[in-house]
């Protein structure tokens, strides 16, 4: 039932600026109740946490994008986005959206590719 689909990824030039839609459904309590998030995961790597959403509209930022991305909500359209600016070389990974917490139950999409060339 739970439903994530991830776009507006794509290559970019160091400096560059993105960004990423989330479609997503079929969530616990509904989309409008949920905590959000957007992930990442760079080849070899752990996956990691990038950006919160509450759903107030609180965000938080892992250090290495504070100011250079933006996580919003659109409870309307049920949707997420992460405006990313600024994009570094380092940012390269595919990045996923889903609920804050996860849980291991939890559903994953199939992401979407960024890539930053220096």
């Amino acid at each position: 039932q739970v439903q994530l689909v991830e776009s507006g990824g794509g290559l970019v030039r160091a400096g560059g600026s993105l960004r990423l839609s989330c479609a997503a459904s079929g969530l616990t309590f509904g989309f409008n109740m949920n905590a959000l998030g957007w992930y990442r995961q760079a080849p070899g790597k752990q996956r990691e946490l990038v950006a919160t959403i509450s759903t107030d509209d609180r965000t938080n930022y892992a250090d290495t994008v504070q100011g250079r991305f933006t996580i919003s909500r659109d409870n309307v359209k049920k949707t997420i986005h992460l405006q990313m600016s600024s994009l570094k070389p380092e940012d390269t990974a595919v990045y996923y959206c889903n609920t804050f917490p996860i849980l291991p139950t939890n559903y994953w999409g199939q992401g979407t590719q960024v890539t930053v060339s220096s």
